[in-house]
């Protein structure tokens, strides 16, 4: 008697893969320096009376928690599916994305509000001995951390997608592992912290030469937190796309519905729904109308077979149901309208 099953891939095994230990190493690591340094950087702009140096310390702050997420969901990833959270724990590194912008942005608040304050009174003065040595060791920090993070050497995978959040869009092709995925978010964004540090290491520069500039500490204020508060966009809209249950970004509504009717036996598809737990964790489910000659088991490994290795969907729910003339009529069976 042949045996089939509907689960196409192996049982993953218990624990982390090589890879994603490594992953788990590096934003370790890199996690540890930003916190240091953050912790310096809070110290030494509350010495020099830099607004500048406590702006690029927020940033910081964002780093930490975005590296902090993709641990989280790192550890998330080995954690089973239980009878309460039948999808697992994916969701909740989200949450934490979304409570880092928050954060982010409240203390953005706070300091925006801080460097008008000086802009309108000028009773203030800046160390620039100290600023410029804070600013200084920030630039060293983020080079550190960009060296923990870089990765050499291709990347390149076969298996299913991750439960990780990285706001990187890799395609309708092979996604990246969820390990090279979170080390390569980081490395990106360090890379952008990087620049508003040496913004910063400039402004110290200028103000320990010319004291009589000082007004660039909250000049520089204005322009790097326009810059954090713009670095958090595409994150919140990831974040939201993903709570309001939204269609993945690398995935189509057409092109899913096009492969399932190129089926052999598939007559119609509707009730046709695609959402995220996260970025890299994408669902599915579907009705597929079949003739009456159709072979329901084998349109149904097939169509799985197809939305796995073309979309890379973690999870697909299909309903196999013979095709009847009336649903061409039906409303509930048509098509969503464009947004």
């Amino acid at each position: 008697m042949s045996f089939h099953h509907c689960h196409r891939d192996p049982l993953p095994q218990p624990g982390l893969t090589p890879e994603r230990l490594q992953a788990q190493r590096q934003l370790c690591a890199a996690c540890a320096v930003c916190c240091v340094f953050m912790a310096g950087e809070v110290v030494g702009g509350y010495l020099a009376h830099s607004l500048a140096i406590m702006t690029d310390a927020a940033h910081l702050l964002a780093d930490v928690g975005s590296m902090m997420g993709s641990l989280f969901s790192l550890w998330l990833s080995t954690r089973p599916a239980t009878r309460t959270m039948t999808f697992g724990w994916h969701r909740s590194e989200t949450l934490g994305a979304l409570a880092s912008v928050v954060s982010l942005w409240m203390v953005t608040g706070i300091l925006l509000y801080l460097a008008f304050i000086r802009l309108l009174h000028s009773d203030y003065h800046i160390e620039g001995g100290a600023m410029l040595l804070t600013a200084s060791i920030a630039v060293c920090a983020n080079l550190l951390m960009a060296f923990v993070l870089h990765q050499a050497g291709p990347h390149h995978s076969h298996g299913s997608r991750g439960a990780e959040y990285a706001p990187l869009e890799e395609g309708p092709g092979e996604p990246l592992p969820l390990g090279n995925t979170s080390v390569r978010a980081a490395f990106v964004h360090v890379l952008g912290d990087l620049l508003q540090s040496l913004g910063v290491l400039a402004a110290s520069i200028l103000i320990y030469f010319k004291p009589q500039y000082k007004a660039a500490d909250p000049i520089s204020t204005f322009l790097f937190s326009i810059c954090a508060l713009g670095s958090t966009a595409p994150t919140l809209r990831d974040v939201l796309r993903v709570l309001m249950e939204g269609t993945p970004r690398s995935v189509g509504f057409e092109p899913v519905r096009d492969t399932l009717l190129s089926v052999p036996g598939v007559r119609a598809t509707h009730e046709l729904h695609l959402w995220s737990l996260t970025l890299t964790y994408h669902v599915v489910s579907a009705h597929l109308a079949i003739d009456s000659t159709a072979d329901s088991e084998a349109v149904l490994a097939e169509a799985t077979s197809r939305l796995h290795s073309r979309f890379g969907f973690s999870s697909s729910t299909l309903q196999v149901e013979q095709y009847q003339p009336e649903m061409a009529q039906c409303l509930r069976c048509r098509e969503p309208p464009q947004a």
